[in-house]
């Protein structure tokens, strides 16, 4: 589209608009002959965007189960998790710098709402709670609607239990191994992988995971709309 603009617009627009005068006249011719060019050098990225992309749709489509996705270096991983909430109907914008973001690797937006995601490809050790109190304290920071740990390994209870009444899904490597092969439905049964996945039927927005602080059910873990108080849907685990 870029490149389509920019051809029409030196090759007929610049000539019709700029005056016929000594000081625009180099302007006038030089436009024409330079739209071609342009907007070849436009269009030359887009054969490379679609094999990167393509790459990442295969690199799901052939790896399905734990033990493949953890052969993948932690680059692909990445690549990995965003290919999945992409194909979940996620806007993402993948962390391409080597250096951290915060704790975010990848930021994923919905209906205009935020929601940021971090990596970590560990094939052994345990995601701690430290982890997830600091991806916390920058979704909080930045407004993000929720936040995800994604892992090839496993989460510590004590991380659990901080993520269970607040907006935060862990997602450990059997629920990825799970979440792959999902449809993006708006109104399937949610799974803990889901979180950040599946919209409230009521009002469309994220459905989280929360815990009841009083009442009958006090302890009890359940969903509920991020939209709370504006809207109150709610749905057992």
């Amino acid at each position: 589209m870029v490149a389509a603009a920019a051809f029409l617009g030196l090759k007929y627009v610049v000539p019709a608009i700029i005056p016929e005068t000594p000081l625009f006249l180099a302007m006038r011719s030089a436009g024409p002959t330079v739209a071609p060019y342009l907007a070849i050098l436009l269009l030359v990225p887009m054969p490379f965007a679609y094999l990167n992309g393509r790459r990442k749709r295969q690199l799901v489509d052939t790896h399905r189960r734990i033990s493949e996705i953890r052969g993948l270096s932690w680059r692909e991983f990445e690549e990995y998790v965003a290919e999945i909430y992409r194909r979940r109907g996620y806007t993402v914008r993948e962390n391409l710098a080597d250096g951290p973001d915060g704790g975010v690797d990848i930021r994923l937006e919905r209906d205009g709402k935020p929601h940021i995601v971090q990596c970590k490809h560990w094939k052994s050790n345990k995601v701690g709670v430290t982890v997830v109190r600091e991806l916390y304290g920058v979704m909080v920071s930045e407004g993000a609607l929720s936040a995800a740990v994604v892992t090839t390994g496993m989460f510590t209870e004590e991380a659990r239990q901080f993520a269970a009444d607040k907006a935060i899904d862990l997602i450990d490597g059997a629920q990825l191994e799970g979440l792959i092969g999902q449809p993006a439905t708006r109104h399937a049964q949610p799974t803990q992988a889901d979180a950040t996945a599946l919209d409230c039927p009521h009002c469309g927005s994220t459905l989280v995971r929360r815990k009841a602080r009083r009442g009958s059910r006090a302890g009890q873990a359940f969903w509920g709309c991020s939209s709370f108080p504006q809207c109150r849907y709610t749905r057992n685990i």
